[in-house]
């Protein structure tokens, strides 16, 4: 029964996706409807399943590893699970109302969806480097595919770099492979960990599989793809984009680091990444503060707060890895929320430029509401789920006596803060008649309403911190010290 279950998470959206394809337009609502709301059903038996026994392991097709395909659910997958899955059926909400899966814009945008949504599910259950690589190959081009959707000539142009900088990056990472089987004579993630010995070779592959993971995660200084993608890409795909498909890249790396190589001995390296994330804190800020469109500031703070999970390597404990778990929920859950008020707004409007956004708290209630809330979690102002992460953050950096990183953890929430509230005081303090257009096309209530759930959940991660904190700890690889 639970290899079912793991089974359908993958398979029922590649079928639904095909089935789009083939079906009359009047059939499509009705196909996505079937082949999504079974998800979450399937993931309340597999977390009984984990909370009870803590891993789950299954050979397909009965050929176990090496030379067959493992997956392999542990607690961390089973998080990010629940947080992709609700995202694709939220965020889902909102793109309805802008694709509708009768016509033909949503005959091209509602296959890579559900495509993506495969792909992530297979990702999170590999169990082995190569298999890691076919299925982050399949969400990055669903993404690349998804942006394209947009149709102008920007999203085009983002969707053509996103790609060349995603085959680089595939490069490297297929190269590191490469090198580690001819090493270790083995794929497999977790038995690499006893089989793989540090050495030139070694760390030279696991060097190349991070330079490619990080550019796939847009992780500064590499994150060239970022903002332009996020930014003219629809709302609903810079949603998940930012929320999900940039962190399936920061999945694989932690699973690399902390599994494969968690016996080796790397400070120097965990203390660069660090910085990388601290500079991600930096740069990510200072430019969404200077930033002249609302989804370019969305999306330069992705860069920010993707930093925030770098910070786990130097500090490396478990409140460390308890707070980078818990911010990768917590930001995608607010990060999505953000992007589907953003291109309601845009929608609405005809533009999201700051200056037109004068008095749209009267105009637009729910999405202007959305973003005051979201932007909540973001700045790490309690009770959000935001403000849980970035205090743990603290705690491990306290725990340490690293006081640079806590310096740079509260620097970090003060420029979330001063961005955030440029758009709120923008938005709610100048009156409408300081506005450039008087135009407005209601969004609908179904896109506006699927922001505030994502918002509203994002605030009430803070209150539900103790079963995701105890999955966490679960999940603790006991290469890490305490």
């Amino acid at each position: 029964m639970t290899e079912a279950l793991l089974a359908a998470l993958v398979f029922l959206p590649v079928l639904g996706a095909c089935l789009l394809l083939l079906a009359p337009a009047s059939w499509r609502a009705a196909i996505l409807l079937v082949v999504t709301v079974p998800l979450p059903f399937c993931l309340l038996p597999l977390t009984v399943l984990i909370a009870d026994a803590g891993l789950f392991e299954m050979a397909l097709a009965g050929h176990p590893a090496p030379l067959g395909i493992r997956w392999r659910l542990d607690a961390l997958s089973l998080l990010i699970l629940w947080l992709n899955v609700s995202l694709m059926i939220l965020v889902g909400l909102a793109a309805s109302a802008r694709f509708a899966p009768a016509s033909v814009e949503g005959l091209r945008f509602w296959p890579l969806w559900l495509l993506l949504a495969a792909g992530i599910h297979a990702l999170l259950l590999s169990a082995d480097l190569f298999n890691l690589y076919v299925t982050l190959e399949l969400v990055t081009l669903a993404g690349i595919g998804l942006i394209a959707t947009g149709g102008s000539g920007a999203a085009l142009r983002a969707a053509m770099r996103y790609l060349l900088l995603a085959l680089m990056a595939s490069l490297l990472y297929l190269l590191g492979v490469g090198l580690v089987y001819a090493e270790a004579g083995t794929l497999d993630l977790y038995q690499l960990g006893e089989a793989l010995e540090p050495g030139l070779l070694s760390a030279t592959a696991l060097v190349l599989m991070l330079a490619g993971l990080l550019v796939k995660s847009a992780v500064f200084p590499l994150h060239a793809w970022l903002p332009a993608a996020h930014g003219n890409a629809p709302g609903p795909v810079s949603a998940l984009l930012s929320a999900i498909v940039v962190k399936v890249s920061i999945y694989i790396i932690w699973r690399l680091w902390f599994w494969t190589a968690g016996d080796w001995q790397l400070p120097a390296p965990g203390l660069l990444l660090g910085l990388l994330g601290g500079g991600a804190i930096l740069y990510g800020s200072a430019l969404a503060l200077v930033q002249k469109r609302l989804k370019m500031v969305v999306a330069y703070s992705t860069v920010a707060q993707l930093g925030y999970l770098m910070l786990i390597f130097p500090l490396s404990n478990l409140l460390a890895w308890q707070a980078a778990g818990y911010h990768l929920v917590a930001h995608g859950l607010a990060k999505a929320a953000l992007f589907v008020a953003a291109g309601n707004i845009l929608v609405s409007l005809g533009s999201d430029r700051l200056r037109r956004l004068a008095g749209l708290d009267q105009r637009l209630p729910m999405d202007v509401f959305t973003l005051a809330l979201a932007s909540v979690s973001l700045m790490g102002l309690p009770p959000s789920g935001g403000f849980v992460g970035k205090w743990l953050f603290l705690q491990a950096a306290y725990e340490q006596g690293a006081w640079g990183w806590m310096a740079l953890i509260a620097l970090g929430g003060l420029l979330a803060a001063a961005y955030l509230f440029r758009v709120l005081a923008l938005t709610c303090f100048h009156p409408r008649s300081h506005g450039h257009s008087t135009r407005l096309r209601e969004p609908p209530t179904l896109a506006s309403l699927a922001g505030l759930l994502l918002a509203l959940a994002a605030i009430g991660l803070g209150f539900a911190s103790a079963p995701i904190l105890g999955l966490l700890e679960a999940a603790w690889p006991g290469a890490m010290a305490p």
